[in-house]
């Protein structure tokens, strides 16, 4: 019987140590906090977004870094299986809005226990409260880890499924990136994503709170547009944030890195400019007597009228039928093209997922084992792989894992 330690107890954790345990794998668990689970917890917003129900071809189109590498472990472990698995444990699930998949009670607990009965009864040990100080080998293959109390556990083969940095409250504190350059490899630049975005303008602290449906985002670097997007967005005190600029930021975080960006925003996608140029031409003919900050209320939501106001350089009290054409087509322009200046992204504490990781060219893509080290493996966000929302990030954690967890125990010392 193989001893398999496994580090982290989060989602990868769970589904390695149930895949290896299963296999008839010796399993050992060891989790720096005092309760499994944490970040899984707060997932979909308590919801726990398990995975996307959509085609297996449509996740490889929905991963940011590296798709190629998850090839086998996404066919070896698919979306249908990992529902199948859950609904094995006993929680039901369903499907809403673009495949996004829950559990029925709309409780990520549900998972998390469902997860834990199983290992229980699988016999695994876990160690709550437990923290790894380091992974240690003998030549080139995996032989035992050292707790921060000491202790030594030998073991035959190592899961390293610590996460990443983001939501550091749960214990994402970049173990597992110290663990993996502590064995020979290499990591790659860690930055958050799926995370909001800073703006310079002062103006956003007065539209904090306000939420925009149906926009259409852009975002450029000079001439060149980096990204675009047609949907929700919210904006903050300090920016914009929202599911297309969450999106947003998994493309271009390495861009701001460097040098500011533009984000533009259509407020009306839906027309043309001449056809905005003929609704606006239209209020104004309604509102021909008032003065312009009085007429334009129906363009906007309230809280960003006064600002078209002041951005559009039209005097606000001054009367509509004296306002040029240049001024309304001005005007329209300004709606087709709201602009601001992006300065940065938030910081790990508000990233939903970290960018980077261990450099997945030194992993075998269908064991997840090391190629520098025998017996060692990751599974999770450790390893350089990020997707968009929507579940396909625990889609990576549950196939990255799958695969560990099965080649754990086949593979011989």
């Amino acid at each position: 019987m193989k001893k398999v330690l496994i580090i982290g107890g989060g989602a990868a954790g769970m589904f390695a140590a149930i895949t290896a345990a299963r296999c008839g794998s010796e399993v050992h668990m060891f989790e720096q906090n005092e309760k499994l689970g944490k970040k899984l917890f707060i997932t979909g917003k308590g919801r726990c977004n398990i995975t996307n129900a959509c085609d297996v071809e449509e996740l490889f189109l929905n991963v940011v870094s590296n798709e190629k590498f998850l090839y086998s472990s996404f066919y070896g472990c698919t979306n249908q299986d990992v529902i199948d698995f859950l609904e094995g444990l006993g929680v039901k699930i369903k499907i809403e809005r673009g495949n996004r998949v829950f559990p029925v009670s709309d409780r990520s607990s549900d998972v998390i226990r469902a997860m834990d009965q199983e290992m229980k009864r699988l016999n695994v040990k876990i160690y709550l409260q437990s923290c790894v100080d380091k992974l240690c080998g003998s030549g080139n293959v995996f032989s035992h880890i050292v707790l921060k109390d000491g202790s030594r556990i030998d073991g035959d083969g190592c899961i390293v499924a610590t996460g990443g940095m983001s939501y550091r409250s749960t214990g994402s504190t970049g173990d597992g990136f110290r663990f993996a350059e502590g064995m020979g490899h290499t990591v790659k630049k860690l930055v958050p994503s799926l995370v909001p975005m800073e703006v310079e303008e002062e103006f956003v602290k007065e539209l904090q709170g306000l939420s925009l449906r149906n926009v259409d985002v852009r975002i450029f670097d000079g001439k060149k547009e980096l990204y675009r997007e047609f949907g929700e967005m919210l904006f903050t005190h300090y920016g914009v944030s929202g599911p297309i600029v969450l999106a947003a930021s998994a493309y271009v975080g390495s861009n701001l890195r460097k040098k500011n960006l533009n984000l533009s925003i259509d407020l009306k996608p839906a027309l043309t400019t001449e056809q905005l140029d003929l609704r606006v031409l239209r209020e104004f003919e309604e509102n021909r007597n008032k003065q312009f900050k009085n007429s334009v209320g129906k363009l906007f939501p309230a809280k960003l009228t006064p600002i078209m106001l002041k951005l559009s350089g039209i005097e606000p009290d001054k009367k509509v039928n004296e306002i040029s054409k240049e001024e309304r087509q001005s005007f329209v322009q300004l709606i087709k093209h709201f602009t601001m200046t992006v300065k940065g992204l938030r910081d790990f504490n508000e990233a939903i997922i970290t960018k980077g990781g261990v450099n997945v060219k030194e992993i075998n893509p269908g064991t997840m084992e090391s190629k520098k080290v025998k017996g060692l493996y990751f599974a999770g966000e450790v390893l350089d792989l990020d997707a968009l929302t929507g579940g396909f990030n625990l889609q990576i954690a549950w196939s990255t894992a799958y695969a560990a967890g099965m080649a754990v125990n086949q593979e011989e010392k």
